[in-house]
């Protein structure tokens, strides 16, 4: 079959990077995405289109196979690389590290990552750097093989309106003096996407030269001026809003970041959770009304502040019945008998201290003290005279003979 002829473009094509981002994180088994390399749009094979579409856009990129190139589909290695690869090289915290290798392990490894990221802003951050910038160089790797001769909207210096004007003349060979210097600035820029810097960047050895600090602008970007858009493929130009594209992309499932927060796990049960959040509240609130309410009583029967009246107590059951906003007989039984507690508990400890006798009950301690202290000093005393009775029997027994009057007959003489 003979080859279709298409215009040449005078520039080269002025891609969108952020769009690219997309287009290869959500490129799988059951999504096609195709690169135009006329002037450089994406198409997007909806599959929620109707079938007369599909098969119209089928039969177009069939008989122009050489126009359309297929965006290579995103691998669960090429991903897993990717998230590993963060973790290693920027994440720093020891815990974290070890929580975010365990959720690349397991199923769904992209959303539960996504997630946990999201909740730590500085990790969010980093995760954001780092994954446009692989994500760039895995799209120029790509781009260079398909010997497309491009530029990213991001890294151009022109206008709004000089950059517009570049659009609406990409296949005019005469053209005004500015058109053509932003041709040649174009051209330029594009050798650099093919040199060895484009996918290793590095930072440059020795001494940088002091220049005025740049202050950063944000990108701004231009309407799609595309003139040679088949009407068949019309429908399924691929155009999303960039100024919304961030790293959440790197899911097939969410486009935005509201679409994110909108499918986290429980989202589905938020209603119900905001309920029992705000009954909880509503519970805690009393109970500490009621912790205050106890502190009063203490103070009470201490006598700093006048007791109350009947009517004031009535009243401040009357409160906590509403409180509790009990509507059930079991529930109002629940409280009669919280509120007889209460007040049983409130007896006990005026009672308890009529019953408290401070000077007796210190005293008393010192005396048993004093008791134990003299006890063993007569045991110890008890034993000396042991020791002095055998003296007294020794000195008896050498005495009796002694004192036995000897009598003794005098010889007459």
């Amino acid at each position: 079959m003979p080859t279709k002829t298409y215009p040449e473009a005078q520039n080269p094509l002025i891609l969108n990077c952020h769009r690219l981002m997309e287009a290869f994180a959500k490129s799988n088994d059951e999504r096609d995405f195709y690169l135009d390399r006329v002037e450089g749009f994406i198409v997007y094979v909806d599959l929620d289109k109707s079938n007369d579409d599909l098969t119209i856009l089928e039969k177009e990129i069939v008989a122009n196979i050489e126009r359309y190139c297929l965006i290579p589909k995103f691998t669960f290695y090429e991903t897993k690389k990717i998230m590993e690869g963060f973790v290693h090289e920027k994440v720093y915290d020891i815990d974290t590290k070890e929580k975010l290798i365990e959720i690349i392990q397991s199923k769904e490894a992209r959303e539960n990552f996504l997630e946990f990221v999201y909740d730590h802003h500085a990790e969010f951050e980093k995760w954001q750097q780092y994954y446009q910038e692989r994500s760039r160089i895995r799209i120029i790797e790509w781009l260079r093989q398909q010997n497309f001769h491009f530029v990213f909207e991001e890294d151009i210096d022109l206008t709004k309106n000089l950059l517009e004007k570049v659009k609406q003349s990409l296949f005019e060979s005469k053209v005004g003096k500015d058109i053509a210097a932003a041709r040649k600035t174009l051209s330029t820029k594009a050798k650099t996407y093919y040199s060895n810097e484009a996918l290793n960047p590095r930072p440059k050895r020795g001494r940088p030269p002091k220049q005025a600090a740049k202050t950063e602008l944000e990108p701004q970007y231009t309407i799609d001026i595309f003139t040679t858009v088949p009407p068949t493929v019309r429908p399924f130009l691929f155009t999303p809003d960039v100024t919304l594209s961030t790293a959440l992309t790197f899911s097939s499932k969410f486009d935005t970041e509201e679409a994110f927060l909108a499918g986290r796990h429980g989202a589905e049960n938020k209603d119900n959770i905001d309920s029992t959040l705000k009954s909880l509240n509503e519970k805690l609130v009393a109970l500490r009304n009621i912790s205050s309410r106890w502190v009063q009583e203490e103070q009470q029967t201490i006598g700093k502040i006048p007791k109350p009246t009947k009517e004031e107590l009535l009243e401040h059951e009357e409160e906590i019945l509403k409180e509790f906003e009990i509507e059930d007989e079991v529930d109002q039984e629940v409280a009669e008998k919280k509120l007889k507690g209460h007040k049983v508990a409130k007896i006990q400890h005026a009672s308890s201290e009529k019953k408290k006798e401070p000077a007796p009950k210190k005293a008393a301690p010192k005396k048993t003290e004093s008791v134990k202290k003299e006890e063993p000093s007569k045991k110890k005393a008890a034993p000396k005279r042991i020791i002095k009775e055998p003296k007294k029997t020794a000195s008896k027994a050498k005495e009796t003979p002694a004192k036995k009057p000897v009598k003794r007959r005098l010889k007459k003489t």
